[in-house]
């Protein structure tokens, strides 16, 4: 028996109890082995399913699977050589097409990997009863009707126009913001320059008038000084000292109705 099969041993035509393993065994002329493989093993499926929105969907399935050597005997009576055509096989279809139609066309391109795993979960949970372990589910390709690839490449397509519209926009919109911004800043600058110089020209001239009014005091308050400093003895003293000693022409009278000329 070669390595990685389980020998089946019938006589004449009846599954016996015990099993062959691999290595040089003696069997009675009457008996048969029938070879069990417990390699893991490969097989391609092509099928085709629908969508939840009925779209079809044409798709490659590769399946690694193998079958438990301590259960081989017990598939062979049961099931027999042909126990991938007999239950795996449409398992497989029946759980592939069962998980597509959950699906819109666009979401199954999308899910393409949780879908292969989901798919080798719920077949591998069928088999056990069978003693086949499920090592891998795998979605090789997905093909749709050529109307829904047209339809969908175009329906991308002004997806992406639209996007690059919206961006496009946006990056207008930006730029008018910030030179909206750039005005109101600069403004806001020169107004408060504006009033910067108008407080600045007012705090000028209020010291400038508080300077005329500081100044009008001292001359009044002087001109009070002198004017209760100045008695007739002074005046006339400030008078002689100021004459040049030349008499007048002409004097008034005693109640300035009339002049006297001094000359004649």
């Amino acid at each position: 028996m070669p390595t990685g099969y389980t020998g089946i041993l019938t006589t004449f035509g009846r599954v016996e109890e015990r099993t062959i393993g691999a290595g040089a065994h003696l069997i009675l002329p009457w008996q048969n082995v029938v070879k069990m493989d417990n390699r893991t093993q490969k097989v391609q499926i092509t099928t085709s399913a629908f969508s939840s929105d009925i779209q079809q969907v044409d798709l490659a399935l590769s399946v690694n699977y193998c079958i438990d050597q301590s259960t081989a005997q017990e598939l062979y009576r049961t099931v027999g050589i042909h126990y991938y055509e007999n239950v795996m096989y449409p398992r497989i279809l029946e759980n592939t097409k069962a998980v597509f139609s959950q699906y819109s066309a666009e979401n199954l391109i999308a899910k393409r990997n949780s879908l292969s795993d989901v798919i080798a979960e719920n077949t591998a949970n069928d088999m056990k009863m069978y003693g086949i372990t499920i090592v891998s589910i795998a979605i090789e390709d997905i093909d749709f009707t050529d109307a829904f690839t047209t339809a969908v490449e175009a329906k991308q397509v002004a997806a992406q126009n639209k996007l690059t519209a919206e961006t496009e926009q946006a990056q207008k919109t930006m730029e008018e913001e910030a030179t909206a911004k750039r005005a109101v800043i600069a403004a806001n600058a020169e107004a408060e320059k504006a009033v910067i110089a108008a407080n600045a020209e007012l705090e000028v001239v209020k010291i400038q008038a508080e300077a005329s009014l500081y100044a009008g005091e001292k001359e009044a308050e002087m001109n009070k000084r002198i004017s209760e400093s100045l008695t007739d003895g002074l005046i006339d003293y400030y008078w002689i000292k100021q004459w040049t000693g030349v008499l007048p022409s002409t004097v008034l009278g005693s109640d300035a109705s009339y002049m006297i000329d001094l000359t004649e």
